[in-house]
């Protein structure tokens, strides 16, 4: 891969064929897109809307099948979207700073593993909170701005690899407190809980990563869910909230 910033969007176009490839450098994100999937109910209505702001290739789309909603997809990265279009999802290139939708679009919005990306976080939150529709749901998962966080995720975690290498600025890592504070301004109301690997899913990972990575069509054990809610909320979070009115 090019000798890029951290955080640079570029980079995903360098790792565009990781996205969905098994053992691949985005593994734990297709993990964390389930967990989040779990927090998003069936939709209620018809032609309800899901707006995944940060889609990537897609990841969500396999989660909310059957649950109703028409998936529309912003991200920056144009070879992210193309994969995202390939699973059902309608693509929309744009920055989670000034979403080219209208206001009161969604009756979900989804922020996956995007906040801790965005240097303006205060813009990002107000956007999807504009876009969302009184009543509507957000859901968003991110990284805490502790120093656990920071050797967990890229310390460790850029090294092992669990996530590609400069991909993470720790600068731009999200307090929970000023998260909640920012959507409660835009009338959503956050409830955050951590989350973390099942054990089994992490030995399994941890043990047999080399094996899928040589043989990725191979049969293996594979746990039910694999990542699960916890008390901690000082390394990766959740966050669910409802907008007013």
């Amino acid at each position: 891969m090019p000798d890029l910033p951290p955080n640079d969007p570029r980079q995903y176009d360098a790792l565009a064929d990781e996205w969905w490839r098994p053992a691949g450098a985005f593994e734990m994100l297709h993990w964390i897109a389930e967990a989040r999937a779990r927090l998003i109910p069936p939709a209620a209505r018809p032609g309800a809307v899901l707006v995944d702001i940060g889609c990537g290739a897609g990841l969500l789309a396999p989660h909310l099948r059957g649950k109703g909603y028409r998936h529309v997809g912003v991200d920056l990265v144009g070879s992210a979207l193309r994969q995202a279009a390939r699973h059902g999802v309608d693509p929309v290139r744009g920055d989670a700073t000034g979403l080219p939708l209208a206001d009161q679009t969604a009756d979900v919005v989804s922020a996956g593993e995007l906040l801790e990306h965005v240097p303006d976080l205060s813009a990002a939150v107000a956007e999807a909170c504009r876009v969302l529709r009184p009543g509507g749901l957000l859901v968003l998962d991110t990284l805490n701005a502790t120093l656990a966080s920071r050797l967990i995720a890229v310390e460790l975690g850029e090294r092992l690899p669990v996530a590609p290498r400069g991909i993470h600025d720790p600068a731009l890592f999200v307090r929970p407190q000023r998260l909640v504070a920012e959507c409660a301004r835009h009338g959503v109301r956050l409830a955050v809980r951590g989350l973390r690997p099942s054990v089994f899913s992490l030995i399994d990972w941890l043990v047999r990563a080399p094996l899928r990575r040589s043989a990725p069509d191979r049969a293996l054990w594979k746990p039910r869910r694999r990542m699960v809610p916890t008390w901690s909320t000082s390394v990766l979070y959740q966050g669910r909230g409802v907008k007013a009115g």
